[in-house]
């Protein structure tokens, strides 16, 4: 299925689900948060979170600076 993850056209499986996403496209990285068409979705969430066609997502993590 074609979603836009971070504005940039992405292939995913069917079934993709948002803890799917974030283990191939951000290495499984604990410290990012996701947030699906606007809305965040809790880490608890993401298993059972599945992806549609035409979702935008954005992996977010933090990044320090001064």
């Amino acid at each position: 299925m074609q979603v836009t993850v971070n504005g940039e056209a992405a292939e995913l499986a069917d079934d993709a689900t948002v803890a799917d996403l974030v283990a191939a496209r951000a290495g499984g990285h604990d410290r990012v948060a996701v947030a699906r068409n606007g809305d965040v979705v809790p880490r608890s969430s993401w298993t059972a979170t599945r992806l549609a066609p035409g979702d935008a997502v954005e992996v977010l993590a933090p990044t320090a600076g001064g």
